[in-house]
């Protein structure tokens, strides 16, 4: 089974355990089930070297997949040069530290459109995105992928379509497909497996390759308002939504393998554990061997 399930950052209750640092987080994930944890970088790159090193290493001896979640400030559709410059800054800083981890994903959010047409501020999005590339290259870092993330609110850039346009002008870009986002984004576009369904088609019609196959997912409920995005919950407040298992079936039916990170609040961990239980049920379900 090459699907692989983790949480972004820690869970309340690795704390409440008594573990104190993420370089304990691999072997706690493993010995939870789980084979996937993203690092976030939310608030700024901080972590040292020799801590990322390590903790890069701690992954690998417990097979735990490394992604990373670039600085949320990060806009690519700035019109200011000096936000541009930065913001390309934020992303290299994040592949650099994310190679120190053995991380091959780095997840961005493409920005705000501000007072600039869409169609504008995706344009200047896709020149930010190439020229972070381009330096990403210089470094000797091209092995690992951008990942623009669909976004929750209707201000930001960052639907599925705009997703598929950043990551059309190179195969390195992968899309993170925050379900959870698109669903509040929408004030509660995903109902059923056929809302899902025309997500995975737009994916699939718009990449045409690998990347359609092993993509990278944000799963959480999420409640919203006329905006979008409000506020994430976890799995067992079922007042929000989406639901998981539709998409569950389909990720089966269509043998699809992305990397799935869960965002629940505080139970980040214990809730991709249980979607995990969600995808294997379905998977066996369907007769096929784990």
């Amino acid at each position: 089974m090459t699907i692989k399930f983790g949480p972004s950052g820690n869970s309340d209750i690795f704390y409440q355990q008594g573990h104190k640092s993420s370089l304990e987080m691999p072997a706690w994930l493993r010995d939870m089930g789980l084979d996937a944890y993203e690092y976030s970088f939310g608030r700024g790159i901080r972590i040292k070297e020799d801590t990322a090193r390590s903790l890069g290493i701690n992954a690998k001896s417990q097979q735990i997949t490394i992604s990373v979640h670039a600085p949320y400030y990060i806009n690519l559709a700035t019109p200011d040069e000096e936000k541009r410059r930065n913001s390309i800054k934020y992303i290299v800083d994040s592949v650099i530290a994310a190679d120190w981890m053995g991380a091959t994903r780095v997840v961005i959010h493409p920005g705000v459109p501000g007072k600039m047409s869409r169609k504008e501020a995706l344009e200047k999005a896709k020149y930010v995105l190439a020229k972070a590339l381009e330096e990403i290259d210089s470094l000797g870092l091209g092995h690992i992928s951008l990942c623009p993330e669909t976004m929750g609110k209707k201000n930001q850039l960052g639907t599925v379509d705009e997703v598929m346009d950043l990551c059309s002008i190179d195969n390195r870009l992968i899309p993170t497909i925050d379900f959870g986002h698109i669903h509040a984004r929408d004030c509660g576009a995903i109902r059923n497996k056929d809302d899902y369904a025309r997500i995975l088609d737009t994916i699939e019609s718009s990449l045409k390759d690998e990347r359609a196959l092993h993509f990278h997912v944000h799963f959480s409920r999420i409640e919203y308002t006329e905006g979008g995005e409000s506020k994430h919950w976890n799995l067992k407040d079922t007042q929000f939504g989406p639901e998981f298992e539709p998409l569950a079936e389909l990720l089966v039916e269509r043998k699809l393998q992305p990397t799935i990170i869960c965002e629940s609040r505080g139970m980040m961990a214990e809730d991709a554990l249980e979607l995990k239980k969600i995808y294997l049920s379905k998977l066996n379900q369907g007769g096929r061997d784990v």
